[in-house]
């Protein structure tokens, strides 16, 4: 018999190499089969809910890693939640109308113009849900449990049914209007855009300060007299209908040197126009206030038309003149401040960005080219004072990344200021993460405008909305339920299949309309108001889950989207919030801190990573990056990762390796009877179950995951398992030392692997059948609780102490070492001198301390013994030498008593008497090495 047969060298079948990339789409397979997802639900049934309602992310396009960020950080969550006393069903939803599948659809060669409109939505139907497919399967892919099978679709029927219920509320509350104001037109869209549709850039714009000639100046201002006017868009010009100035500003009335011409400018900006302007020793003829030009009248600079000096509160004297051109059909200022005057609204430009007959001069340019038109005009009238370009913010479509205009068009309007503090307190009873969150959302519902809900595309739920003869609209409670239910039954596409009389109640009469003839509104709900509503279309609708949800998740851009109008919509409808709690996380980034585009060529796709690591390395990646801020994505980081996954992996594997001989069932020992060093790294996996526990409920995944990671470098390998191997291989197999810390490893790798099935249930999954627990698929069993009989304030207090001690202990052994004095720790005799506080903590540590400590001799003396050569420490001197003896070829410590058993001639006395007991037969037949 050979010595290295008298060892407990056990085996696992689990592997090294987990080989991620192609077990975990077995795994997955299996996990189907036997709905593991289902079963989980059919467990919890009865149990308090929690439901993470899922934001929609589009139907368009495979799933990058924001995506995989977003879905994994949910799925920790659900299934940390499934795992811990809650009913938690998961329903992963699609948003799928809107421009992007007209454009892709468009890309793809369709003509939309050769066909009707119900074909072509019929063709983005068909189009969206073939990318609902891709996308599913790539979020399956990920691990993320759910309920594929029936998720929610916002071209769904019923969905779009309770969509249209929604606006019905708003219509019954009187939050619905139609009216002609300045909206954000998007000319590369061809449609109106909500301020969550826009994005702002800084761009350079051609600025210009000209002069307008006053007409009437009330007698207090002649008519050499010019106004001076600052601008950013010249192409507006033609819409001029007016001047805005500040009633309480002064504004002084100057003459230049050399003109004679008089000019009219805010006091207050006067130095810099003049140096912007080359003005030279200028003269202040007189000072007015703004209240005293109100009224006044000034000439257009090229049409012959009469613009109006006004008074507005949004004039500023951070630049320009003082003095604001105002357009009533080209910005909200502008209209707001004309409608009080009972300015015209006009807007000459049509709905791609061109110039129409009603700006003489400009037909069909297009508005960026109209800029120069105009300058040249102002120049050619010699009212162009001064050109120069000037860098500005400047809003842009989100989904075209193409500027946009101010355009006034007939909309149709949700009001938000009709309930706006019913908004705002509603997020009273929020919780958000992070904190900051609240405050974000509430300043951005504070300033927000009125919602404008209608657009001009094909691909959307239409508004329910009907027309007289008389153009008077009908959006009663009849006629608009009578279109829910049609939808209910047939979807929104026969709206466009059927005309105005086909929809409305059979009988239907208006006074507006007295031969009975109908019309129909051709325009789409904006798409935020159809993810807006999904609160009412899946939650309050669906049995399994709840209204309002407890947790919404998504990207920090959704403060201006999903979670700004799915509040906006519940408050409408049922006085509350949609949820309890609102997480936001940041944007991925490549490793410059870019924004991560397939145009730049710097994205990386999950499958990517998948193909190369397996989804265990994303997921983990998710749980070790703080997502509530951008967060930098290179391949860089997921090789790191993959080394924290594979530490985790082998540690795992190295405990069940050791575990294998040990049944639960017949082999455990109580608690009472466990060696010192076990009960205290008991104590120290009941604070990680405590830890670890708590960072899920408060959503802290970068913290848990720095606690798993922890824990497994420095309790288990640094520390337990180093000196484990001393009592695991070389102690009798059934010994009460053995069997005592097979007992913690067993209770290490239960709770650790239910610890981490939320966040790598692949793994969980393939460590479970190695443990002889009663659930077949560890996402079938409960999180592990904290055990109060394994708290110990004096046991841990004392390990605590025993652990500073090891820490100069292992100084010492390093410099000795570094001296060449020993080569290995198990070389080492150790003379420990320690305080009395000390001795007694060795004493009641009830373990071998060498055994621990991992040398092969120790003496410990009283502190005041210790010689001048020792390595001092705050309680403690050490003293390495090199142990005395020869080294025993079973356990490798040396020792004075190898060959005190005549039998076995190369074992130490504890190795030969266990070995006697254990292999018998070794007497006579002796031991090889």
């Amino acid at each position: 018999m050979r010595i290295k047969e008298t060892l407990n060298l056990n085996k696992t079948g689990f592997p090294m190499r987990g080989n991620l990339p192609v077990t975990e789409a077995q795994r997955q397979a299996v996990w189907a089969e036997n709905k593991v997802y289902e079963q989980r639900q059919k467990l919890n049934e009865g149990k308090p809910t929690f439901v993470l309602h899922d934001g929609p992310p589009y139907a368009n396009g495979d799933i990058h890693i924001g995506h995989a960020m977003n879905k994994i950080s949910k799925d920790f969550i659900v299934r940390y939640k499934s795992m811990s006393g809650y009913r938690a069903p998961y329903v992963p939803g699609w948003d799928t109308h809107g421009l992007p599948t007209e454009q892709a659809l468009t890309n793809q060669g369709v003509d939309r113009k050769s066909m009707s409109t119900a074909e072509f939505r019929e063709l983005c139907r068909k189009f969206v849900l073939k990318e609902i497919d891709k996308q599913r399967n790539g979020f399956k892919r990920l691990g993320v449990a759910g309920d594929w099978d029936h998720p929610y679709i916002t071209l769904q029927p019923e969905y779009e049914a309770a969509q249209v219920r929604v606006f019905a509320e708003f219509v019954k509350k009187g939050y619905i209007s139609r009216g002609q104001k300045p909206v954000y037109w998007s000319w590369s869209s061809e449609s109106a855009l909500a301020e969550a549709e826009v994005d702002y850039k800084d761009v350079e714009s051609p600025s210009a300060f000209f002069a307008e000639q006053v007409k009437d100046g009330h007698g207090l201002l002649d008519d050499n007299t010019y106004f001076v006017v600052w601008t950013t868009t010249p192409w507006t010009i033609p819409a001029s209908e007016g001047i805005t100035v500040d009633a309480g500003f002064d504004y002084a009335v100057v003459q230049p040197k050399g003109e004679t011409r008089k000019f009219v400018v805010a006091e207050q900006l006067l130095s810099s126009v003049s140096e912007t302007l080359g003005w030279e020793d200028v003269k202040t003829l007189q000072t007015l206030k703004g209240a005293q030009l109100e009224k006044m009248t000034a000439h257009h600079p090229y049409y012959d038309r009469d613009l109006l000096v006004m008074n507005g509160n949004f004039v500023t004297l951070d630049a320009g003149t003082g003095l604001v051109h105002t357009a009533p059909g080209f910005g909200e200022d502008d209209f707001n401040v004309g409608t009080k005057y009972g300015l015209p609204v006009f807007s000459p430009v049509d709905g791609q960005g061109k110039m129409t007959a009603d700006a003489p001069g400009f037909e069909g340019v297009f508005y960026e080219d109209a800029n120069q038109i105009s300058l040249d005009k102002l120049k050619e009238k010699n009212l162009l004072l001064k050109y120069m370009p000037y860098t500005h913010s400047y809003p842009f479509d989100w989904r075209t990344k193409k500027p946009i205009i101010f355009r006034a068009t007939p909309q149709w309007f949700a009001s938000v200021s009709a309930f706006r503090q019913d908004i705002l307190d509603a997020l009273d009873d929020v919780k958000f993460y992070p904190d900051w969150g609240k405050r974000r959302l509430y300043n951005m519902i504070k300033d927000r405008g009125d919602w404008v809900i209608s657009r001009q595309r094909a691909w959307g739920v239409p508004l329910p909305i009907f027309y007289a003869e008389d153009g008077t609209p009908i959006m009663t409670p009849e006629t608009i339920d009578h279109v829910a239910d049609l939808f209910a039954k047939h979807g929104s596409n026969y709206w466009f299949e059927h005309d105005a009389k086909e929809l409305l109640p059979d009988g239907f009469t208006s006074e507006h309309s007295p031969n009975g003839q109908f019309t129909k509104e051709t325009d789409i709900m904006d798409v935020w108001f159809d993810s807006g509503s999904s609160h009412q279309a899946v939650l309050a609708a669906r049995p399994e889950l709840t209204y309002p949800a407890d947790l919404y998740l998504e990207g920090s851009d959704q403060y201006r989207g999903w979670f700004n109008s799915s509040l906006i919509t519940s408050v409408a409808v049922s006085g509350k919030a949609p949820y309890k709690a609102v997480m936001s996380q940041g944007f991925t980034l490549d490793k410059n801190g870019k924004k991560m585009s397939k145009s730049i060529g710097n994205t990386i796709a999950p499958d990517e990573i998948i193909k190369k690591m397996g989804a265990e390395i994303l997921r983990l990646w998710v749980a070790s990056v703080d997502s509530s801020a951008d967060v930098r994505v290179s391949m860089e980081s997921f090789t790191q990762i993959s080394e924290s996954y594979r530490k985790l992996r082998n540690t795992m594997r190295f405990m069940l390796s050791n575990v294998t001989d040990f049944d639960p069932a017949k082999n455990t020992v109580p608690y009472a009877d466990l060696a010192g060093a076990d009960r205290y790294l008991l104590s120290r996996l009941n604070d990680l179950v405590e830890q670890v526990r708590a960072d899920y409920e408060k959503y802290d995944f970068i913290d848990l995951y720095k606690l798993l990671l922890s824990f497994v470098t420095n309790d288990l390998s640094a520390f337990y398992l180093d000196f484990a191997k001393d009592i695991l291989y070389i102690d009798a197999a059934d010994s009460k030392t053995r069997r005592s810390m097979q007992t913690v490893l067993y209770q290490v790798l239960v709770r650790m692997t239910t610890l981490m099935t939320p966040l790598l249930p692949h793994t969980a999954e393939e460590i479970w059948p190695f443990l002889h627990e009663k659930p077949e698929f560890a996402q079938l069993a409960e999180m592990p609780n904290v055990e109060p009989e394994w708290q110990n304030e004096a046991l841990i207090g004392r390990w605590a102490d025993f652990m500073t001690l090891r820490s100069d202990v292992l100084k010492s052994l390093e410099e000795a070492r570094d001296a060449k004095l020993i080569g290995r720790p198990m070389e080492a005799a150790l003379d420990l001198y320690v305080s009395d506080h000390n001795a007694e903590m060795l004493e009641h540590l009830h373990s071998n301390v060498a055994q621990l400590l991992i040398v092969s001799q120790l003496q410990v003396h009283p502190l005041s013994e210790a010689p001048e050569t020792a390595d001092k420490y705050e309680d403690v001197a050490v003293v390495v030498s090199h142990a005395t003896g020869d080294v025993c070829q079973r356990c490798r410590m040396i020792k004075q008593d190898v060959g005190s058993d005549d039998a076995y001639p190369a074992l130490c006395a504890r190795c030969a008497k266990i070995v006697r007991a254990e292999y018998p037969e070794s007497v006579t037949e002796g031991l090889e090495k």
